[in-house]
């Protein structure tokens, strides 16, 4: 019934091991899509091994209720907080989540990725923020919807400039208007945060502001020209 959507989600999550953002072999990571029409969202299942991972796999989540909808599979176990960002941010798409290393670093550190050059203000106009780590109440509470919660909470004012947040402890979410976007935007952010490690130790000068603005504007809004029309 959802195959659009489950292909869409299916084509994202292939990306993220082709893209080295996991380990080889690893099921870390996922990625969904959602269909805000028809209120649902396709996202993969929990442990499948990405080399066995199929279309009909995709589980297809209730958004209101997160019940499955469609799917023989347990979705990922990260699904509440895929539903919380989608339920915080109405503009997105689609959402993904590596353990990718560099960005991983920064959120095992509880530290924002600072934008120190020109590669970063092409997607992030500003730092990419690191949410609050989650008390213990929390953790046992609800853990998956509670890092959802607090990544919305911490994000709400930036989250379209900046789409991704790094969970503390834990690693990076990233999102955009689809899987597939919020997946390239996976990669930038680990790119962008191994150069950001290496600035912090050879002692690197932020990037300036008014680069900052003119390389994310350059891209981004209505003044954009970079690209075609």
């Amino acid at each position: 019934m959802y195959q659009q959507l489950k292909e869409a989600a299916y084509l994202a999550n292939m990306t993220i091991p082709r893209s080295g953002l996991i380990p080889v072999g690893s099921t870390w990571g996922n990625a969904s899509q959602c269909d805000r029409q028809a209120g649902v969202m396709a996202i993969k299942p929990s442990g499948v091994d990405y080399s066995l991972l199929t279309v009909k796999d995709m589980v297809v989540v209730d958004l209101a209720t997160g019940q499955v909808v469609e799917g023989q599979l347990r979705p990922s176990s990260d699904t509440p907080t895929h539903l919380e960002l989608y339920r915080a941010f109405p503009e997105i798409g689609g959402v993904a989540h590596t353990h990718s290393r560099w960005a991983t670093i920064f959120a095992q550190c509880r530290r924002e990725i600072p934008p120190y050059g020109t590669t970063h203000a092409d997607t992030f106009y500003g730092p990419v923020p690191c949410a609050p780590a989650l008390s213990q109440e929390e953790v046992e509470a609800a853990y998956e919807t509670n890092t959802g919660l607090v990544l919305a909470t911490h994000c709400r004012e930036t989250y379209r400039q900046v789409p991704a947040a790094l969970a503390a402890g834990h690693g990076p979410f990233t999102w955009g208007k689809d899987a597939a976007q919020a997946v390239e935007n996976s990669v930038i952010l680990e790119e962008c945060a191994a150069m950001a490690y290496h600035c912090i130790q050879l002692g690197a000068p932020l990037l300036e502001q008014y680069v900052l603005d003119k390389h994310y504007t350059r891209k981004h809004g209505p003044k954009a020209y970079y690209g075609q029309k």
